[in-house]
C-alpha cells in the first residue's frame, strides 16, 4: 500500500511530462480570450479581428478534457492509500503535475 507524501509526488510528476502539451494548449485558450479580453495578456494578432476561439476549442478541448479525466482517474485510487488529507493530496497532485510544465518554460524561455 502507498503509504508515503513522495510516492504521489513521484507519480504525478511522471504524468505531468506528458501534461506539458495539455498544460500548453490551455494556456494558448486562456491568454488568447478570456485572459486577453479583461487585459491581463495581448492576443496573437491574426488576419481576422473577430477570432473566435472555435475553432481552437474543437481542436484543443478533446485533448485537454482527455488529460484531465487520465489524470483524474490515476489519481482517484491513491487518495485512500496515502496518509495525506484529501485536501493536502490533491493539493500536492496538481502542484506536482505543473512541475514539468514549469521547467519546460522557464528552460525554453
Amino acid at each position: 500500500m502507498i503509504r508515503r507524501w513522495y510516492t504521489a509526488l513521484g507519480i504525478n510528476l511522471l504524468l505531468g511530462i506528458p501534461a506539458i502539451v495539455p498544460m500548453l494548449m490551455l494556456w494558448f485558450l486562456l491568454s488568447n480570450w478570456p485572459l486577453a479580453d479583461i487585459g491581463l495578456t495581448t492576443r496573437i494578432p491574426t488576419n481576422e479581428q473577430d477570432a473566435s476561439p472555435t475553432a481552437a476549442l474543437l481542436f484543443f478541448g478533446p485533448m485537454i478534457a482527455a488529460s484531465a479525466v487520465l489524470w483524474w482517474i490515476a489519481n482517484r485510487p491513491l487518495v485512500r492509500r496515502t496518509q495525506l488529507t484529501r485536501p493536502r493530496y490533491w493539493l500536492l497532485s496538481f502542484a506536482s503535475t505543473l512541475i514539468p510544465t514549469a521547467v519546460a518554460i522557464t528552460v525554453w524561455l
